[in-house]
Parts: structure tokens; C-alpha cells; sequence
């Protein structure tokens, strides 16, 4: 299904012009906060969703994205402004700096894909990349990849990360989210300028010689009928068991994860945009697939869009399509050597800028001390093994 909103050419994703959404639990200050799988469990059993039926749900999966279009005014001059010092936290592993460079440019394995189940019940996916955290175990991506502002229900159901996600192959392992963090005023009010989430992931889990259903586990009968029908295994001589799985470690230790930058000056620095597109162009064109990583590269310039609440954006010259590429890792500073950077934006939306019916722009909120506030938040917080 497309979850993607157009704007006079601009094209801002996943249904942010949806009303009405109850008032989240509050963490601290502006940090909206909401728990994913509370309890292993819970977390097994979106596992199991997963993997049932060989992976069926992952492989049928869509772009989360709709197409809708509204008026908006691309920037000249002005635009986003830092609310206070700029600051950089550095990528795992980018304590030690090094020199050396490379031609070609080789994609980050902290990228991949996020998936869940939207309002309509059916499978979808975004983009998202593994970032630096306390514990290794935190993704960014788009506000609109966790909750759901289409059926104004908290949180999109059974999310997972996938980095390097590729027709049911999943070489580091399956993340499942256990707490979300969202910009209240995104979560409350669908404003574009806060549209960015951080979400922590309980260790991966991993298949064994290339099999998820690596074994069974003698469980309680209140542990049993706790687990869903994909993780139950028919009782045998009055014992209760349900599906193994192996530990994979914990998300950065095993891809990485970028650092993060905010209130840098608009223009600056140019970006790479790391994600998934797919679908088509407005002239039809089938551009990509959506099966593999892509890149773009750019400076950033300031982009308005007051009909879903976004004054303070910021654009890129891409050829990414809308659907699929919502989420994508804006890198700054991205070592192609060293596949490493500095996060610097997520894509909530790409334009059409010229009217020659293809995208060339891709837009995201300006991370400034609000944002930092949110990834603040979340940046400190242990999940653990499920196993």
C-alpha cells in the first residue's frame, strides 16, 4: 500500500495529515515514549510471526507509503536554525580516526529494514539504521515507521529491524523493538518537524545453519498459553514446548552504528542518503525495486511545508522514489572506508521539484536540541537477550 503525501511537488510519507490521536505517555519533558514488546514473551512471539511459514510475511512485506498532494514552498533563503550548540556524538568504533580513503562507495551494513503490521492489518516496511547507544541497541528512522497515525493507535504492531534485509535473508539477525521514543508534538499533533523516532532492540536473534526453528524449549502451561500459535510445538506425553531460538548479540556490536550530529548549519556539509526505495516516479518509471541498499549524495537546503505542519525542514537533491525510502539515514561525514558517519536526518518525504514528473529531492526534519532531547532518552536504556 502507499502511505505517501505529496506537496506541490514535495511528497511527505505516511499519513501525517491524520487526526485525532490520544495523548501518549510522557517521558521526560518533549519525549513521547511507548513500550513495543514489554516482556520476552511478547518478543518471541513477533519472532515467530516472522518466521512462520518461511518467512512469508517478510517476503510478501509492501512500502509503507500513500500519495497525496497539498501545497508547499521550497526555501531560499533562511530555514532551520540551531536552538543551541552544535553537537556530534561519535559512531561505534569512530573513537579511533582513520585516514584512510576508498573510491568507491561502499554502503553501511547499519542500514536495513524495519517491519511491522499497519492498520490494514497487512505487512509493511520501512527503512532504518542502527545507531550509537550506551548499550549497542538503538534504531532511528522515521516517526512515521513506529506510530501509527493512520488508525491512531499507539504503535505500529509486531516492529523488527533488519539490517541488511534481503527476500527473507537475515545475515545479523532480527531485532525485535522493546521501547519506542517519539517527539511529543509528532506523536500529539502530526508535525512534520518532529518526525523522527529512536527505538531500543532486545539482542538479535539468529538462525542456526540456516534454520529459525533451531529446536523446542519445555515451557510452563501458563508459559504456553501465553505464546501465539506460530511459537507453540504440540505437546508431547503432557510436556509443553515451544520454539528455540539463538542469541545473535546485541544490534551494534554486530553492524555498527553511526554517530549523530545536530543543529549543524543548513548547507554546510553535504549528505549521503542511505535506504530502500521503490515503486514508481509520477511518470511512471520504475526506478527501483526496493530489494536492495541505494544511495544518494548532496548538500541540504531549507524546505517549508505548512500543510503538515512543517516549517523547519530540510531537502537534498535524490532520485529517490517515496515508497520505501521513508526512514532512509541521511549520513554526514560518511567514511566510505570505514562505513561510518554522522546521522544528520531521516527521510519523511521526497519533491518533485521542477515538475518534470520525477522525484529529485528528498526531505527530513532538521535535527536540532530537540531531537538530541529525544535520542537523550533513549540512547541510555538496556534491553537484553530474549533467549
Amino acid at each position: 500500500m502507499k502511505r505517501t503525501l505529496a506537496f506541490g511537488g514535495l511528497v511527505a510519507t505516511a499519513g501525517l495529515l491524520a487526526a485525532g490521536l490520544s495523548a501518549p505517555a510522557q517521558a521526560a519533558g518533549d519525549v513521547a515514549s511507548k513500550p513495543l514488546a514489554t516482556t520476552k514473551i511478547a518478543a518471541k512471539n513477533i519472532l515467530a510471526f516472522w518466521y512462520a511459514e518461511n518467512m512469508a510475511a517478510l517476503k510478501g512485506a509492501t512500502p509503507y507509503n500513500v500519495e497525496t498532494k497539498v501545497v508547499a514552498k521550497h526555501v531560499s533563503k533562511g530555514g532551520p536554525a540551531p536552538d543551541s550548540k552544535p553537537g556530534v556524538v561519535p559512531a561505534i568504533g569512530d573513537e579511533a580516526k582513520s585516514t584512510g580513503k576508498s573510491k568507491n562507495v561502499n554502503l553501511p551494513k547499519t542500514t536495513g529494514k524495519v517491519f511491522f503490521i499497519g492498520a490494514d492489518k497487512k505487512a509493511h516496511w520501512c527503512t532504518a539504521t542502527s545507531i550509537q547507544s550506551a548499550y549497542k541497541n538503538l534504531v532511528a528512522t522515521a516517526g512515521s515507521c513506529v506510530y501509527d497515525t493512520e488508525s491512531n493507535a499507539a504503535t505500529l504492531d509486531y516492529w523488527v529491524f533488519i539490517p541488511g534485509y534481503y527476500q527473507g535473508k537475515t545475515p545479523w539477525g532480527i531485532y525485535v523493538g522493546k521501547q519506542a521514543f517519539t517527539h511529543y508534538d509528532f506523536d500529539v499533533y502530526e508535525d512534520a518537524d518532529r518526525n523522527y523516532a529512536f527505538v531500543t532492540v532486545y539482542n538479535g536473534i539468529k538462525a542456526l545453519n540456516g534454520n529459525p526453528e533451531i529446536g523446542k524449549k519445555e515451557v510452563s502451561k501458563a508459559e504456553y498459553d501465553q505464546a501465539n500459535k506460530w511459537l507453540r510445538l504440540p505437546v508431547e506425553d503432557g510436556k509443553y514446548y515451544v520454539r528455540a531460538f539463538v542469541d545473535a548479540g546485541a544490534l551494534g556490536a554486530n553492524v555498527g552504528g553511526q554517530g549523530l550530529t545536530y543543529n549543524q548549519k543548513v548547507g554546510s556539509k553535504p549528505v549521503y542518503v542511505f535506504g530502500y526505495p521503490s515503486g514508481q516516479h509520477p511518470d511512471g518509471n520504475q526506478a527501483y525495486s526496493g530489494h536492495t541498499l541505494k544511495w544518494t549524495y548532496g548538500k541540504t537546503f531549507a524546505v517549508q511545508a505548512p500543510a503538515i505542519k512543517g516549517e523547519e525542514l530540510v531537502g537534498t537533491k535524490s532520485s529517490f522514489t517515496g515508497e520505501g525510502s521513508l526512514g532512509s539515514s541521511w549520513l554526514a561525514g560518511y567514511s566510505s572506508n570505514r562505513r561510518i558517519g554522522y546521522l544528520n536526518g531521516v527521510t519523511i518525504g521526497v519533491s518533485d521539484t521542477d515538475g518534470n514528473n520525477r522525484y529529485d529531492t528528498s526531505f527530513s526534519p532538521y535535527f536540532d536540541g530537540e531531537l538530541f532531547g529525544v535520542y537523550s532518552a533513549a540512547k541510555n536504556l538496556w534491553s537484553g537477550s530474549i533467549v
